[in-house]
């Protein structure tokens, strides 16, 4: 059965913009808990623009769900997770210029440095993930590199959903969902989990949660946006509740 992990990065962007003590990334994350959710993603950045590290030691004592840890291949954050042990690091491109991570990490293009990272994480017990674009190469140099799981970009097909009128019948739509079912196809035939993320909303998310084998979606600036006029238990709940119906159908 489909799994939601909620990427709680923007409440703590929320507290940041005032840097005072709220609203509480913890709270959060156990009302996403109490909303569903199977997992929390926090993305600790290089400049801490939104999750600070005191919030991910709390997360860690804290949580009762599987805690996904989104980081760079930097030896500060290796160090990090090594020492948190959350049950999975997803390695990710970072840059201080973008406003978010704004595309799949290439491992083709470092694969002896990350094979080191991959090994010195797994040697820890932690599971090990990478956000790759849909690109069958990338796939490929993944499971070279010796991680257990991929987060395929879904980036390029929110953004085509979104310019082509919200029609998932559009030709431009329909080729980047083909993309992600190859990559997935791809992933689970190399003995890797297929998970996805980047950029989902409760209008797009349907397609992409039927494709076969999906294991999980990273949702989080949808979910967070709408909890601010709904709750987050109750955004949570209706994610899932997409998720879980695209599925069945």
């Amino acid at each position: 059965m489909i799994e939601l992990g909620v990427n709680i990065d923007h409440v703590a962007t929320v507290r940041e913009a005032r840097k005072t003590h709220e609203p509480d990334p913890v709270w959060a994350a156990v009302e996403a808990h109490l909303g569903g959710a199977d997992g929390i993603t926090v993305h600790l950045r290089e400049d801490r623009r939104h999750i600070q590290d005191h919030d991910v030691r709390r997360l860690r004592e804290l949580t009762h769900i599987k805690l996904n840890l989104e980081m760079a291949a930097t030896e500060e954050m290796v160090g990090i997770a090594c020492r948190l042990k959350p049950e999975m690091a997803m390695l990710v491109p970072e840059g201080r210029h973008e406003i978010t991570t704004e595309g799949g990490l290439d491992v083709a293009g470092q694969e002896m440095r990350l094979r080191e990272v991959v090994a010195r994480l797994s040697d820890a017990g932690i599971v090990t993930s990478t956000f790759i674009d849909a690109e069958l190469h990338q796939v490929e140099a993944a499971a070279r590199i010796g991680v257990r799981v991929c987060e395929i970009h879904t980036g390029p097909y929110a953004h085509a959903f979104f310019n082509q009128g919200r029609d998932n019948e559009s030709p431009a739509v329909v080729a980047e969902l083909e993309k992600i079912r190859k990559a997935g196809a791809a992933l689970r035939a190399a003995g890797m989990r297929f998970n996805a993320g980047s950029a989902q909303n409760y209008f797009n998310v349907q397609p992409g949660a039927a494709l076969p084998g999906v294991r999980e979606l990273h949702i989080g600036h949808a979910i967070v946006s709408r909890a601010l006029f709904v709750g987050m238990r109750e955004a949570v709940a209706e994610m899932k509740r997409l998720m879980r119906e695209a599925q069945c159908q």
